[in-house]
């Protein structure tokens, strides 16, 4: 992990492996994507996906990635090991896991399938917004660093970082998202993507609170030539959420193509404490 990398994108770095000892997957947590006690969960997302995708035994695309936050990965070294659980003449099934220190930090399944055409219809409507260009863009500075990785144009539910509001706003959501410097999009970035909404707590009490992800399960409903079509430019984002009581909180999201794509769907369950 000592190569040069001043080269690689800040998301390519973040996601870099090398081989480990015993057949294992060697990678190292970077400043730009750290989040408060743990790197963005959306980045490990990529990772994992990354992990996968490198695999040489790997068939067709991603589907679908599950991903369980079992403990903070520490600033350091870990450990990413990789297994086909099930692999048929088109739908193949994996099993990835991060380590550090002998912890089990991050455990996911992730789908890859050999997609063939077949009818097609998105019932699925992508929401009225005016052109990314058209909207300022929120400042790089941030409490966290992920979040200038990021460029956030929002267009409704912009965050709030003020104290508490005395009634809960809506959950509701939606933003133009882009990499901050531009990359061009592929599975690795749409997987991370999948984790950029702030967590809803935050949205609906206009006040971060101890919050984190628990388990994300995200849907990519994109061919390959539909991410190669979207090139560098930015994705619209919606998220909601249904419920929040008792220290755990859902929230789900969707991930547009400029064209009016629907290219991956999300949900999550998290915990806060407020």
């Amino acid at each position: 992990m000592s190569e040069n990398t001043a080269d690689l994108h800040p998301l390519d770095d973040a996601t870099r492996l090398a081989p480990g000892p015993d057949g294992l997957l060697a990678g190292r947590t970077t400043p730009a994507y750290w989040n408060m006690a743990s790197p963005f969960g959306g980045v490990t997302a990529g990772l994992l996906m990354r992990a996968v995708l490198d695999n040489p035994e790997r068939i067709g695309t991603p589907v679908s990635q599950t991903v369980n936050y079992c403990a903070p990965i520490a600033q350091g070294d870990f450990t990413v090991a990789v297994r086909v659980v099930r692999s048929g003449r088109s739908v193949q099934h994996f099993y990835a896991e991060i380590a550090q220190n002998g912890t089990i930090t991050t455990n996911a399944t992730i789908i890859c399938a050999v997609r063939s055409q077949t009818w097609r219809h998105q019932p699925a409507t992508m929401p009225d917004a005016a052109p990314a260009e058209s909207l300022p863009a929120m400042p790089a500075g941030a409490p966290v660093p992920f979040i200038g990785r990021y460029e956030f144009r929002f267009l409704e539910g912009e965050p709030r970082f003020g104290p508490p509001l005395a009634e809960p706003r809506s959950p509701h959501s939606l933003f133009w998202i882009a990499d901050r410097p531009a990359r061009t999009l592929d599975f690795v970035s749409l997987a991370a993507f999948c984790d950029i909404f702030f967590p809803r707590v935050f949205q609906v009490r206009g006040h971060p609170v101890p919050a984190g992800t628990v388990s994300m399960t995200s849907y990519f409903h994109a061919s390959q030539a539909e991410i190669d079509a979207q090139g560098d430019r930015p994705l619209l984002a919606r998220a909601d959420a249904l419920r929040f009581g008792d220290q755990f909180c859902d929230q789900f999201g969707e991930l547009w193509s400029d064209a009016g794509t629907l290219l991956a769907s999300t949900s999550q369950i998290g915990w806060f404490r407020q």
